[in-house]
């Protein structure tokens, strides 16, 4: 279990994230057009796994802008952004903001992801949606960098998160 923080009160998630030099556990989350997706498909491309926990608020939001802009000059690399949100929120917001150079994946079904990368939030006012955080993983599903965010309201730090690539 990890601690993090909402504006400074306390929030415990279900575990921890992978360590770095570990496989990635593997997923099955729902994509845009309701069909899915797992981390097998992405084998032979780097894979940032950009997590927070609602598309709908600004940090969020964020974090997706800066990783597109990021991920359009990146070879063979993927960004998948990973949220509890439907996926019809996820591409409503990617629509409106012109956002093409993600994938958007829900883990609204099952929270399996969320449990299996130590994620999800036990307690407080977003209890049950996924904690920010950013995962790298190497082209053979190795992971080669974690950032659990201690503070919900920060964004991630996107330079320590590129250059490990």
């Amino acid at each position: 279990m990890a601690t993090i923080t909402f504006k400074g009160n306390p929030i415990q998630t279900a575990g921890e994230l992978p360590l770095v030099g570990s496989k990635a556990p593997d997923f099955v989350l729902v994509k845009n057009d309701l069909s899915t997706a797992t981390l097998s498909d992405f084998k032979g491309s780097k894979v940032i796994l950009n997590i927070f926990p609602s598309i709908d608020t600004g940090i969020c939001a964020m974090s997706v802008k800066k990783f597109n802009e990021k991920a359009a000059s990146l070879e063979h690399t993927q960004v998948l952004c990973i949220s509890r949100d439907l996926p019809f929120a996820q591409s409503r917001f990617c629509g409106s903001e012109g956002i093409k150079d993600v994938i958007n994946l829900s883990d609204y079904a099952t929270s399996a992801f969320c449990k299996d990368y130590g994620l999800l939030m036990l307690d407080g006012p977003l209890h049950h949606l996924a904690a920010r955080a950013v995962v790298i993983v190497d082209e053979e599903g190795t992971v080669i960098y974690t950032e659990l965010v201690p503070e919900i309201v920060q964004e991630p730090n996107y330079e320590a998160a590129l250059a490990s690539l």
